[in-house]
């Protein structure tokens, strides 16, 4: 218990925790949180800054955006306090990669970078767009941050003290647990052989792709446990929050989940870009296939998401042609369904890799096996934070139903300062990545092994099962 207040682990549990729990003055009709800045797609820079909550929409863009970064600033410098860090190198250190990681976030969204629909092209007035959704933003960062630390190194070195990217990204976990139990909440409403089939096919996906990826990095490329299980980790389950749970549970060293973090939005984005079109010309009569593959095969929540309604907007466009008309949203409803269920493995799956770490593999021959201490000192504690968030926000709103919109509410405000974290997550991975260091470790190989995993048979494998599970269901017929 003395460590309670001593550890990054522990502080991303308090700090996520204390996020979560003022949002939830949504339920007693205390809006504490909705002043947190929110960030749109825009052409027009005055129209990109907004509140999370209509309460405050009077609120100028600006002063959002400076309340957010004091609010942030001081909750992590409670913990860097405690962490026995240097404030006032971290306090400086903080605040110039917060600023450009937000800087980072709004160029991300600028509409001919993030907008991914011919809808939204119309909206905005545009004839091109990269179609990259405003998770580009994370993309951007991470290569800035890969310019400072290696053209500016002294400088790099500088901001070390807030360049915390475990720290960041456990903390913007936690918080994600709030948004999944809501969203968990809401789907006991849905198609039940939809959710039925999403949750097997995800079963099937989890111990299938986690097997064959540990299998081949260990076999065929020789990594060591230790990248092979974070790499696993990071391709077959939730991307980043998945690849940072499994070092956390395994006691990798940093720079392992660090770099395959980076290389799962890389090829997120390679996907947004691929699987949609395909998805649209070879898929167009099974659409429910063709949007729970995208829950499937790509590995970041946004641009699954993103991939779903690009694949639910081009599609139906082709059958409009064909003189079908379905009803919007069926196939962005699967695409997001089946990500739901893998995100919720995450901290299960962090449970049993700490366990069998313990026990089996760090075991010595003639050792008897670990006892429930060192299990317990092994496992990551910021998974407790994420389960407690998540299983509040399902309880609440399966019992009260009712509740429902203020829960969302709630999340909605909360996840502002998660997709924030995410940022500096990214920024930071960047800070610390230094292109000789990472090629020294073996970033070269360890992105074909991702490119040879992800194109030579977890894409497939991935159709193969949405098949399976959901051939011959279409949407319902648009009045």
């Amino acid at each position: 218990m003395r460590t309670v207040f001593k550890t990054e682990d522990w502080w991303a549990v308090w700090i996520g925790l204390f996020v979560f729990v003022i949002s939830l003055f949504t339920l007693v009709g205390a809006d504490l949180l909705g002043w947190g800045v929110t960030t749109k797609v825009w052409v027009n820079l005055n129209k990109a800054i907004g509140t999370a909550s209509k309460t405050y929409e009077s609120l100028p863009g600006f002063v959002a955006l400076l309340m957010t970064f004091l609010f942030m600033l001081i909750i992590t410098t409670v913990g860097a306090k405690a962490l026995g860090l240097n404030l006032r190198n971290y306090v400086l250190g903080f605040t110039f990669i917060w600023w450009i990681s937000y800087l980072c976030w709004l160029a991300g969204h600028w509409a001919p970078i993030a907008v991914n629909t011919p809808e939204d092209m119309k909206k905005f007035g545009i004839s091109f767009s990269l179609r990259l959704t405003g998770e580009s933003g994370f993309i951007i960062a991470l290569l800035v941050g890969l310019i400072i630390s290696n053209a500016f190194r002294g400088f790099a070195t500088r901001l070390k003290e807030a360049t915390r990217p475990e720290w960041y990204i456990k903390t913007a976990i936690v918080i994600l647990g709030a948004g999944l139990g809501v969203k968990a909440a809401s789907a006991s409403g849905l198609a039940t052989a939809v959710l039925f089939r999403g949750l097997c096919a995800i079963v099937e996906a989890y111990l299938i792709y986690w097997a064959l990826v540990y299998f081949l990095s260990r076999r065929l490329f020789k990594f060591s446990r230790e990248w092979s299980a974070v790499l696993a980790s990071g391709i077959s389950v939730c991307g980043v929050s998945a690849a940072i749970a499994t070092g956390g549970a395994i006691r990798a060293r940093p720079v392992v989940p660090v770099m395959v973090a980076s290389l799962v939005v890389i090829f997120a984005v390679v996907e947004l870009i691929i699987l949609p079109g395909l998805a649209a010309t070879f898929l167009y009569k099974q659409p429910m296939v063709a949007g729970a593959w995208m829950g499937l095969a790509v590995k970041t929540d946004g641009a699954a998401v993103a991939s779903g309604a690009i694949t639910d907007a081009l599609i139906r466009g082709k059958a409009a042609e064909l003189g079908i008309k379905w009803q919007e949203g069926w196939m962005l409803m699967a695409a997001t369904t089946t990500k739901i269920f893998i995100d919720m493995f995450i901290g299960i799956w962090a449970f049993v890799l700490a366990v069998i770490w313990t026990t089996v593999i760090e075991r010595r021959p003639g050792e008897k096996a670990a006892g429930a201490g060192e299990i317990w000192n092994r496992f990551p504690k910021f998974v407790i934070g994420y389960f407690l968030t998540f299983i509040v926000m399902l309880f609440l709103g399966l019992v009260a139903p009712g509740l429902m919109p203020k829960l969302k509410m709630a999340s909605g405000e909360a996840d502002v300062f998660r997709v924030l974290f995410f940022v500096l997550t990214f920024m930071s991975i960047g800070l610390v990545s230094d292109f000789k260091q990472l090629w020294a470790e073996g970033i070269g190989k360890l992105a074909l092994v991702y490119l040879i995993c992800l194109f030579g048979f977890i894409l497939w494998i991935g159709l193969a099962i949405s098949f399976i599970f959901f051939h011959g269901l279409t949407p319902p017929p648009a009045t």
